[in-house]
Order: C-alpha cells, then structure tokens, then sequence
C-alpha cells in the first residue's frame, strides 16, 4: 500500500519458523542428518492450524530455505495457492559442527548457545560463527527487499535465520540473538517500507513476533526450542549408558 505522509509504499512479510521437526526418532536416537528430518505429527498439526490462520493471506510470493523441514511447512501454510515455492540456500539454519564437535558440547552450553552469540569468536556446536551466519542470512533477507516483485511475502526459515533478521531490523545486534525465542512454527509479522524512487528501505515495523496458531498464550511452552532439544539429547545419552 501507497502511504499517505511520504513517498513510500508498505509491504509486508510473514516469517515462520519450521514447524516441530523429528530431531528424535521413534528409536529415541538422533537424526544423523537434522537437514532432510521431517515434520513430527505434532509439526504437522502446528503447520495445519497457522494454515488454517493464514487462509486469507493474499501471498504473492513464497520463499523457504530448502530444508526439506521449511518446504513441508511452507507447502502445508500455502495449502492450495498456485504460487511457486522459491528456495534460498542461504536463508538455511546456522551449521554446527561435525559429530565429534557435537559430541563435545555439553547439554547446557547447547542449550543456551544463543545466548552467547554476542561474543565476536563464539560458534555454534562447534560448527559456524554467529557473525559469519548473521552475516550470510542478513545479505540473503537485503536482496529479498530490494526485489520489487511482491507485496505480501510467506518466508519459512528458521529459529536461527528469523533472530538474525530480528536482531538486525531492530538494531539490537547478536547480544540480543538469545532473546527472540522462535517457538517451532511461529509467525513473526513484518511491515517494511520502502522509497517508492529508490527502494530505499525507510522504517521497520514488528506487528508480531513468534506468535503460534495453536497456543497462541504459550501454555505448552516453557522450555526454549534448544532447552527442549538439549533436554532429548541428555536423556538420550542417558538411556544408552544404562543399555546392558
């Protein structure tokens, strides 16, 4: 929409975490490879009701970041409108390390690690430096709003991808990456304004952040997303070491 005190036009983006993926097996073991894992049931519930919120959303343009856990999200949300799904590589979660760095994190420091993404040297899991993710996913999340081509935009990333955006739009830097909890498929509602001569984006406004369709006052949620993980993890290791 044109608005009427300056030369600008507002758009707005939909940006959704994932829904609750299966990190976990029936087995109780971890994924070997957390990028092609799928959607839970219960994911498949959480992605049915923020479709179910969505339905009248006049999308005109749908991006995820190709993890096979963003397109089943994205393509429960966009249910049956004829919009292509665009991949964007770089918008994919922050890399940990190999097995053996993994292995060496402990549950707690696991389970807080974003909360230390201010430190310039800090990396997560032993894998990818917040700065050097911040900085791939803020260049990926620029050319998406520089793009003239839409007006109401479903982004489905990740918990990691949505802070570095928030952090960034707010100014609030990597200090402030632990505090945007992402709850598995929220909805974070954001209008950009833009120059309507140069694109130049002139004002951020947050209508909402990690909102979610089915616990919409978080009664269910008391655990942060990486706390819960952690938790699953130890209990794991736990289980195994008292296996005969």
């Amino acid at each position: 929409m044109k608005l009427p005190f300056d030369h600008t036009r507002r758009r707005r983006v939909y940006l959704m975490r994932h829904a609750e993926a299966a990190y976990i097996g029936a087995d109780g073991k971890r994924a070997l490879d957390s990028r092609v894992v799928a959607l839970t049931e219960r994911g498949r519930a959480e992605a049915a009701a923020m479709s179910a919120l969505l339905k009248d959303v006049p999308f005109d343009r749908a991006i995820c970041s190709g993890l096979a856990r963003t397109l089943e999200t994205a393509k429960w949300v966009l249910n049956d409108r004829k919009i292509p799904l665009e991949i964007i590589p770089a918008l994919e979660e922050i890399r940990g390390g190999d097995a053996i760095a993994r292995a060496e994190i402990s549950p707690p420091d696991f389970a807080y690690a974003m909360f230390r993404a201010g430190d310039p040297n800090a990396r997560f899991a032993g894998g990818e430096s917040f700065v050097e993710f911040a900085a791939r996913v803020d260049a990926a999340f620029e050319a998406v709003v520089a793009a003239t081509n839409w007006e109401c935009l479903l982004m489905v990333c990740h918990g990691g991808v949505n802070r570095a955006i928030l952090t960034e739009l707010t100014g609030a830097g990597l200090k402030a990456f632990g505090t945007f909890e992402q709850d598995s498929c929220c909805l974070n509602i954001i209008d950009v304004d833009c120059n309507l001569d140069t694109g130049k984006v002139e004002r951020w406004i947050l209508r909402a952040v990690n909102a979610t369709a089915e616990d919409p006052i978080k009664s269910t949620r008391r655990l942060l997303t990486l706390e819960g993980m952690a938790k699953r993890f130890a209990d794991e290791l736990d289980q195994a070491k008292r296996r005969p």
